[in-house]
């Protein structure tokens, strides 16, 4: 489960939660049956195929296979995190969101506080750009840069004056220094009144996707450490989560096809100036896995930009090694090295906005990066040398979550030291095999996980599939476990599966399955029959296999009696006609 709110909180939510009047408010939907229909939010569509389910608080895409839960929707339509999906749910159904337990860095101030306090304070950088008298050293660094004032105005860029009281002074009588302090305006030691954080610097304001203003990261002018500081850690910004930009990228596109990721936030300006509008920027770290994953939120297709120097490497296995959770299917990232001494910044000025996306289609694809990164360091000539490629490879295929992207990767490096596929990797690390691809029939195990899925009910018509042990079909862990997590929820529910299976192993196959455009029972009585149907041959299968075993370890296969090897034969010739 993903956060750090209660389980019982999130099913409560979604307990008081209506999908169809979430989902209506956003996308126009009429009546088809049990279920409503209309055009899919999330790709061009003519003919209406997304639908809702009231009975199942499920949605699902039969166009481009989107599917999922009331939060997960408003996760992709508003582009917001975990946290803040169920919060504005919360909200919607009166109920108060649960305090996280407070950080060494929060405090009383409320997040509505610290967003009034940071948005006033952007609002004075501003102005002190355009009329503080010592502003014009800002102005002429940012005419240096290439700026123009219409981009400078467009990211809200301001000044910081050279002094240690200008932000309090202006501030302070209406907010009061602790408030300053909790939103990282103030430095100093908490039992003073405190310094402005900020001085004597050109300032970028970091905003989120709604484009409330978090923090800052101030550029120094002329001499002097750190060249760039960022606010601190507060309540309401975590550097390690957000990415500069976002709201630029988001007014220009709300479906973006690619997003560039670098790491200046001049570069984002720069590229935005030329009329290259999808640029976000870390924040003076490492790429991180929550940057990731709030980047993915926006598009499935990144472009991480990093220098061609020897530091910008070492940036680039970082932040691959960050992304391989992350890679789940559909999600295509690339890397892209620039020519050296270049940054985003300098090259988009030196080449333009076309050869600057030319270039970017060079850039390769993670896949590749990692494969050339590993090969790189060793001999594939010898037998050690392939082994030495195993042995580096195992750790980072770990890290890839289960599905079509780990198994290309481990096909890749089977190739190189020429060995059968799954050998490469631990037992542990083998993926949970996708159910099937499109156009074949699906195998029975498959099929009884999608109708448990969405009649999850029935549960409580299934008896004991231990026997099953016995043959091990495909699919058979990922069933069990299904029976096990629904018979533990409160009430069966999809939606309340999911969420309690988000971000897992699990969550990922059964995602897997329901994106499947898979003609389902339209009634829960038929969905019954055919599952009872499923089991019973499954578990007749089973019982025909341990008769079978029996036999044959009963006596030498030389001892059977006529009606004994009639039997066995009977058997081998079930099986060989293949009753799974």
């Amino acid at each position: 489960m993903s956060g750090r709110i209660p389980e019982d909180f999130i099913d409560a939510v979604l307990a008081r939660t209506d999908i169809v009047e979430v989902i209506g408010a956003r996308v126009p939907l009429r009546r088809s049956g049990r279920e409503l229909v209309g055009r899919c939010p999330f790709h061009e569509e003519k003919t209406p195929s997304f639908t809702v389910s009231p009975q199942k608080q499920f949605y699902h895409c039969f166009g481009c296979g989107a599917h999922g839960t009331v939060i997960g929707f408003l996760m992709a339509i508003d582009r917001l995190d975990f946290r803040e999906a169920i919060a504005e749910l919360a909200q919607h159904a009166g109920m108060a969101l649960p305090r996280e337990t407070p950080q060494p860095h929060e405090s009383g101030a409320s997040p509505a506080e610290l967003y009034e306090v940071l948005a006033a304070a952007s609002a004075f950088y501003r102005t002190q750009l355009r009329h503080h008298p010592s502003a014009a050293g800002a102005v002429e660094y940012l005419k240096q840069r290439g700026l123009d004032g219409r981009t400078a105005a467009r990211f809200h860029l301001g000044f910081a004056p050279d002094g240690w009281d200008g932000l309090s002074q202006a501030l302070g009588g209406r907010y009061g220094s602790d408030v300053l302090r909790h939103a990282g305006l103030l430095a100093g030691d908490d039992g003073g009144r405190g310094y402005d954080r900020f001085r004597g610097r050109v300032m970028f304001p970091i905003e989120d996707r709604r484009g409330r203003v978090l923090g800052f990261g101030g550029r120094i002018l002329g001499q002097g450490e750190p060249k760039y500081l960022n606010s601190p850690e507060t309540a309401v910004f975590h550097k390690g989560r957000e990415l500069y930009g976002l709201p630029n990228v988001l007014t220009q596109a709300r479906n973006p096809h690619t997003l560039l990721v670098v790491e200046g936030y001049m570069d984002v300006v720069m590229l935005a100036q030329h009329g290259i509008d999808n640029a976000a920027a870390v924040l003076g770290t490492a790429l991180t896995a929550e940057q990731l994953r709030s980047a993915f939120r926006i598009t499935p297709r990144l472009v991480l930009c990093f220098d061609g120097d020897n530091a910008g490497r070492r940036a680039a296995e970082r932040a691959v090694d960050n992304a391989l959770p992350e890679l789940a299917s559909g999600r295509d990232l690339r890397v892209l090295f620039l020519p050296e001494d270049e940054d985003p910044d300098s090259l988009v000025r030196r080449i333009g906005k076309e050869a600057f996306l030319e270039f970017t289609e060079q850039a390769v694809p993670v896949s590749q990066h990692l494969v050339d990164r590993l090969v790189g360091g060793t001999n594939l000539a010898t037998d050690e040398g392939r082994a030495q490629l195993v042995e580096l490879a195992k750790p980072l295929i770990e890290k890839l979550p289960p599905g079509t992207y780990r198994e290309l990767i481990i096909e890749k490096i089977s190739r190189l030291v020429g060995r059968a596929g799954w050998s490469v990797v631990p037992s542990a690390c083998a993926p949970t095999r996708i159910p099937r691809i499109a156009g074949q029939r699906p195998s029975p195990v498959w099929r009884a996980v999608l109708l448990l899925a969405h009649y999850p009910n029935l549960v409580q018509q299934i008896g004991d599939l231990t026997p099953l042990a016995q043959i091990h079909p495909d699919g058979l862990d990922l069933l069990l476990r299904l029976l096990a997590a629904l018979r533990e929820l409160r009430q069966p529910r999809l939606d309340l599966l999911l969420e309690h299976w988000r971000d897992s192993a699990d969550g990922a196959a059964l995602s897997s399955i329901l994106a499947h455009a898979e003609a389902l029972p339209d009634e829960p009585a038929q969905a019954q029959r055919e599952l009872q149907e499923i089991l019973e041959r499954l578990l007749s299968h089973a019982a025909q296999a341990r008769r079978l075993n029996t036999l044959v370890r009963a006596v030498p296969p030389s001892q059977l009696d006529a009606d004994q090897r009639a039997e066995v034969l009977a058997l081998l010739n079930r099986r060989g006609g293949g009753q799974t």
